[in-house]
Order: structure tokens, then C-alpha cells, then sequence
């Protein structure tokens, strides 16, 4: 298994792969020229003035720190979808979210043309009970309309105590907005799930947000083993509408399925800046045929999983296009966390292969549509559609490889299929049965080889979205 990295891992507020570093603060080493500072300085008057105007003139009495905070956070905001400023009950609230335990209703979310995107609903959630849906934009909670408010206010506003309700307002495409009551739940993160299949394993993971992610895929493959033994055949690995959480666990977990090699590597603003993180000796179902599902909804972690697993040639991706974020977030607490913390855009990561699917996304091996799609359908998704990319000030793809635009998929279930069976997952298993094509590593000898570069791993961990 794949070393836990050193240092506390935390999670994030935005959608997409990120890998949270965290920083202990203190002056950065290319500490801008004494012209420059002095540019600085005057530009911080201007923010003083703009801020003594306000708390004379407006036309209600304002807090200092809740202007302070707005205004950092609209900084951060500035520059990419992910980077953004947590207030001391936010970075706490993230903290204990990797512990796996909270009170919420359970839903993945980013934000969205001003309103909270569900980017997916976790299983057995109370979201899913009261039929909130991924893709679902959640408009209101208990008719106050959260249209703009910072993802982190949001949330707030749906995390509470266990056993009280909220009404959130869902905008779903194709229908007049509706309110669902939800009842606030422990949340617990069951991030793996397992089951046999005749001859063949199935084991879900819903999210890596869990610091037990990969404990518990161990525990999973177990069970399966134990109930199959020598008669397993193949493995469905299914990380749909799985918005991502720590790297560290996203490197572990794909270090299950891989004999060494690079499992992931990121670069940041310097030429130098570069870290790569490897697998290590063994491979759990060795030799054991793999199919990896994934959808628009998968992200973050999971893309890393999957990207590594394609490159390496170990499994064959099946689905459709995952979602596309590739960079990476550091999280500076501020007097240890006492005034909260930024979560800042400092790297990207790249697949074995060094590819990076910044707006681009994981494009399957053998693409298959959940449901059967009309000409119409497909007008309207050109309409509408939006990934990483489309989200405001998004970071662009330094390879220039964009994502496909919506189209006829290459395979649609038949007419008359019943959107609650699953397609994509039955199809999985026909393609194990029938056997699967050789896949060719896409990566060089060296990246495969066991010998890290020279330096230390620093402590990243992966946080795409925040649990509700």
C-alpha cells in the first residue's frame, strides 16, 4: 500500500481535483522589489479608504470583519473557481468533514452561475431520499434565496443539528423549481461499498473526502476474495459522481491496483516545482481484469484514480467524460486556523502519462451513456452544458486539449430502457464476460519504474468539493 503522506489533510469548498497542501504561512521566498511594494502599500490605502467610506456612509452599521472577509474572499475568487478564503468556523467545519462524520443532508457541491450545483448526492443520503438529484441548482433554504453567497456561506446555511429540516429550493432542468424538505442526518462518510456479481466484484467509492478511503477499499476486496476466492473474474471500480476529496487517499487507493510506478505528479509556478508521487511494491488482484466507471459527476480524486489506472493500462475506462479539474490548492491557516484560512491555487497535477485534464477531463476507453439521449436532448445540452472550463475564471489547459462538446454518445441504451436500471453497470460486466482488450501503457519506462526523484513528498491531499 501506498505510504499516508506526512502532515494534516484537509478539504475544500470548490468543485474539481484539487490537492490541498498545507503551508504554515510566513513572507514568500520571491518577496516582491521595493517599487513594487511601494505600489502595494498604495493600493492597500485605496482598500482603507474604500473600507473607512463604508463603515461612515452605508446605510446600515456594517462589521470590520465581515468586510475584511468578503474582501479577501472576493480576491481569491478572482483569480480562479477554487481558490477562496474560509472564515474560522469554514476551516473548522473542513477539518472535521475528513474525519468523515457531520450533521448535514449529504450532497457534493460547487457553485454555479451563482447558485450551489449538486454535483452529487452522497448514497443513502437524505438528499437522495427527498430526491435531490446530481445536477440539481439549489436556489433557497427555507425561502431565503442564496443566488450569489459564497459556497461557504451556503453550506452553512444546510449543515445544522441532527433532527431539524430545511426547505431548499431546487431549479432542475426541464421543470419549474421546487422545494424539497430535507431532514438534517449524521452524516457519515461510507466512502466504499462491495458486492458479487456472479463471478465478479463490484466495489463503489462514492468519495475521497474519507481519510479510510483506502482502508476501506482493502476491507472490500477482502470481503469480495473471501466470498469468491480463485473464482474471480473481474472487478467493476465504480467512481461515478464521485467529486474527489484527499490525494493522498486517491494515491493509495490507485496504488492497490498498481505494481509501483508514478501515480500522479504536480507542477507549480516555477519551473522546478514539481512533485511526483509513486506507488510501491505489489498489487492487490493482480492479473484480475478491471473496469473503471466514471460520468460528468466524477472529479477531483477520482479523475487522479482513473487517469493513473489508464495510463498504467491496468483497467479500461468506461462511461462517459469526467468532469476536469486538474489543479491543485494549498491551505495557509491563519494564526493556526484562529482567523481562518486561505485555500490558494498553487500547482496543477498530470497523469502518469503527463497529461493534464484541466477542462479536458478523463475521456473513457469505451464510451456508454447512462440513458438514451434524443436530437433534442443533445440541443439542449449544447445549450446548457458546462464543465471546468465554463466556470468563471477558469484555469486553461497550457496543452491546449479541450474537452469534446456534447454529442450523440457512442453507445445509448435501447428504447424502452428504464432509467432505474443501470445501464453503464450492466454493461461493465458483459464487457468482463466477453473479455477485455489489451490496453497499452501510455507512459515512458522511467515513469513506471519504482525510483522516486530525488526530495521529499510535501503534504497534499485532494478536496474538490465540500459534504453537506
Amino acid at each position: 500500500m501506498a505510504p499516508v503522506l506526512a502532515g494534516t489533510l484537509g478539504l475544500g469548498a470548490a468543485l474539481g481535483a484539487t490537492a490541498v497542501a498545507w503551508s504554515a504561512g510566513g513572507r514568500p521566498d520571491n518577496a516582491a522589489p521595493a517599487a513594487k511594494g511601494e505600489d502595494t502599500l498604495r493600493q492597500l490605502e485605496i482598500f482603507a479608504d474604500v473600507m473607512a467610506r463604508v463603515r461612515t456612509d452605508y446605510v446600515v452599521p456594517t462589521k470590520d470583519d465581515k468586510l475584511v472577509a468578503a474582501a479577501i474572499d472576493g480576491m481569491l475568487q478572482s483569480l480562479d473557481p477554487h481558490s477562496s478564503f474560509l472564515d474560522a468556523e469554514a476551516f473548522n467545519n473542513m477539518q472535521v468533514s475528513t474525519k468523515g462524520e457531520y450533521g448535514g443532508i449529504g450532497i457534493e457541491v460547487t457553485s454555479e452561475d451563482g447558485a450551489v450545483k449538486v454535483i452529487s448526492p452522497m448514497d443513502d443520503s437524505p438528499a437522495v431520499r427527498a430526491g435531490i438529484k446530481a445536477g440539481d441548482k439549489l436556489i433557497a433554504v427555507d425561502g431565503a434565496s442564496i443566488l450569489g453567497l459564497p459556497l461557504d456561506e451556503a453550506v452553512k446555511k444546510m449543515r445544522g443539528p441532527v433532527g431539524t429540516s430545511i426547505d431548499v429550493t431546487v431549479a432542475r432542468e426541464g421543470q419549474e423549481p421546487f422545494v424539497a424538505k430535507v431532514m438534517r442526518e449524521t452524516i457519515v462518510l461510507k466512502p466504499v461499498t462491495s458486492k458479487i456479481q456472479g463471478d465478479y466484484g463490484y466495489i463503489r467509492i462514492s468519495t475521497f473526502v474519507n481519510e479510510r478511503t483506502s482502508e476501506g477499499l482493502n476491507k472490500a476486496i477482502d470481503d469480495i476474495q473471501r466470498q469468491l476466492g480463485g473464482r474471480l473474474k473481474g472487478i467493476v471500480l465504480d467512481m461515478r459522481n464521485n467529486g474527489g476529496g484527499l490525494l493522498d487517499q486517491a494515491i493509495e487507493v490507485t496504488d492497490v491496483f498498481m505494481d509501483r510506478g508514478e501515480v500522479v505528479s504536480t507542477r507549480g509556478r516555477r519551473a522546478d516545482d514539481i512533485q511526483r508521487y509513486y506507488g510501491t511494491p505489489g498489487e492487490r488482484l493482480a492479473g484480475v481484469p478491471m473496469v473503471v466507471l466514471i460520468n460528468e459527476g466524477t472529479a477531483s480524486a477520482s479523475e487522479i484514480v482513473a487517469g493513473a489506472l489508464q495510463d498504467r493500462g491496468r483497467a479500461t475506462i468506461v462511461g462517459t467524460a469526467s468532469f476536469g479539474k486538474g489543479s491543485v490548492q494549498t491551505v495557509i491557516p491563519l494564526r493556526n486556523g484562529r482567523d481562518g484560512a486561505l485555500r490558494l491555487t498553487t500547482s496543477k497535477y498530470y497523469t502518469p502519462a503527463g497529461r493534464s485534464i484541466q477542462g479536458a477531463g478523463i475521456e473513457p476507453d469505451i464510451e456508454i451513456s447512462a440513458v438514451r439521449i434524443t436530437e433534442e436532448q443533445l440541443k439542449e445540452r449544447k445549450a446548457l452544458f458546462q464543465g471546468e472550463e465554463d466556470l468563471p475564471h477558469a484555469l486553461d489547459n497550457e496543452s491546449g486539449v479541450k474537452r469534446k462538446p456534447p454529442h450523440m454518445p457512442a453507445e445509448m441504451p435501447p428504447v424502452g430502457w428504464k432509467e432505474t436500471e443501470d445501464y453503464q453497470l450492466k454493461r461493465a460486466y458483459e464487457l468482463l464476460t466477453a473479455g477485455l482488450p489489451k490496453r497499452t501503457p501510455a507512459i515512458t519506462t522511467r515513469r513506471a519504474e519504482n525510483k522516486p526523484a530525488d526530495g521529499s513528498r510535501s503534504p497534499v491531499s485532494g478536496a474538490p468539493v465540500t459534504p453537506n
